[in-house]
């Protein structure tokens, strides 16, 4: 910018700056712009993830800010792409700390674990839904990691639940033999402990199955799984375009869809696209968030867009991931509006929104999710999924909200060790 555009723009920047002081004088608060750092992924391995979650959190967000929920102050979600790669990951990071975040938004297990120490020193709140550390449930042990939703250790009880249930329901005797299958990286193995202790508690078998990222080549685990081990149901832990290509894996070797259980990263529209909705026929998948349009807080976002003369974002299309952005930016504005309140009208720290998200109770959006309660104990909020089916073109919820061997996982939760601060 040269001199004279300096001098040109200046006025018009010290007017604004007078009409916003005018405003707060009039209103009573200083009327503040807060910062979400938010990070995502639309170029990466998991972008077919990233590219429908991260417009739902930012339409909310926007219906937040249009709506007043938070007085008279609003909220900017700063969105960096990361691209699935953790140094970058870090580095978005940095950029919005600069900002000034004070509530944060994780995406990807491998960067939950990156970045806690540095969430713990700053004092400021980062959620990892679905994914991220099990331990973090904890909240005496993890201060400043919310999962809001079902760990991994969590998804691998609802898991087992679900199988075990069917297959008393089919009048099965004894207990069925189960492949887990994952992808081979933290996120992978994160369920492993708890699946052992349920192996040994229940006495099922089980085998692992491990697939190298990027995840788009199993045909040696699957032809594993099916001939050779001979299944009973598989548990699948997948995400990328891996939960689609295993998909046509398993229907080519004409394993039963419906003997198979996706954990909640590995069963949304953009999925079963990969493999065709008539191959996919019968599989089931975890969910920790409405699927479909039919929510009311749906309804507001389409009809946000209506009276903006716009239509319809295309990525509601695949609403498994898109309402999960539309969960994410909920809760965490949420916490910011019951911070700003705590606060009285003044400005509002990452410690604020830390106790702002210990203050959720019965939080459901009209049964968009379940009644989440989040505790300084209690950094999940219950752990509960539901399970939805594949069935004539769409999905169809299975079951209502599940949970699984909860005292197994409690118990895991309670021994999670504190990360350790930089």
């Amino acid at each position: 910018m040269n001199e004279r555009t300096q001098w040109i723009r200046r006025p018009a920047a010290i007017l604004a700056v007078s009409l916003a002081l005018t405003a707060g004088v009039h209103s009573g608060v200083w009327a503040k712009e807060y910062i979400l750092g938010y990070q995502c992924d639309r170029s990466g391995p998991t972008q077919v993830v990233g590219a429908f979650i991260c417009d739902g959190t930012h339409d909310y967000f926007r219906l937040a800010n249009k709506q007043g929920m938070f007085g008279e102050h609003t909220v900017r979600v700063f969105e960096i792409d990361h691209g699935y790669n953790v140094p970058r990951g870090v580095e978005a990071y940095e950029r919005t700390k600069q900002e000034g975040h004070i509530s944060y938004a994780l995406y990807g297990t491998p960067h939950t674990y990156a970045l806690t120490p540095k969430l713990t020193a700053d004092k400021v709140p980062g959620t990892s839904p679905g994914f991220g550390s099990a331990g973090a449930a904890n909240g005496k042990s993890y201060p400043y990691i919310f999962p809001i939703a079902a760990t991994y250790w969590s998804q691998a009880g609802a898991a087992v639940k679900f199988v075990m249930d069917q297959w008393q329901a089919e009048g099965q005797s004894g207990t069925p033999k189960v492949a887990y299958i994952y992808y081979d990286n933290p996120a992978g193995r994160e369920p492993l402990p708890v699946l052992r202790d349920l192996q040994k508690r229940i006495g099922f078998a089980m085998r692992k199955f491990a697939v190298p990222p990027p995840g788009v080549e199993m045909r040696p685990q699957v032809l594993d799984i099916v001939r050779k081990y001979r299944a009973d149901w598989v548990i699948a832990h997948l995400f990328g375009r891996a939960p689609g290509v295993s998909m046509k894996e398993f229907s080519r070797l004409r394993f039963p869809m419906n003997r198979i259980v996706g954990f909640v990263w590995a069963g949304a529209e953009s999925d079963v696209a990969i493999a065709g909705w008539d191959t996919a026929e019968g599989y089931n998948a975890l969910q920790f968030a409405g699927v479909g349009h039919e929510h009311a807080i749906i309804n507001e976002i389409k009809e946000m867009y209506k009276a903006e003369g716009k239509p319809e974002p295309e990525q509601m299309k695949v609403s498994v991931y898109y309402n999960r952005g539309v969960f994410m930016g909920a809760v965490h504005a949420k916490a910011i509006a019951n911070a700003i309140e705590a606060k009285g009208g003044g400005e509002i720290t990452g410690d604020d929104v830390r106790k702002g998200f210990e203050q959720i109770r019965d939080f459901s959006l009209d049964g968009f999710l379940p009644p989440l309660n989040i505790t300084e104990e209690d950094h999940e909020g219950g752990g509960w999924v539901q399970v939805w089916q594949v069935k004539g073109g769409k999905f169809v919820k299975k079951t209502d909200w599940i949970r699984g061997y909860r005292d197994v996982v409690l118990e895991h939760v309670s021994n999670a060790e504190p990360p350790k601060t930089r």
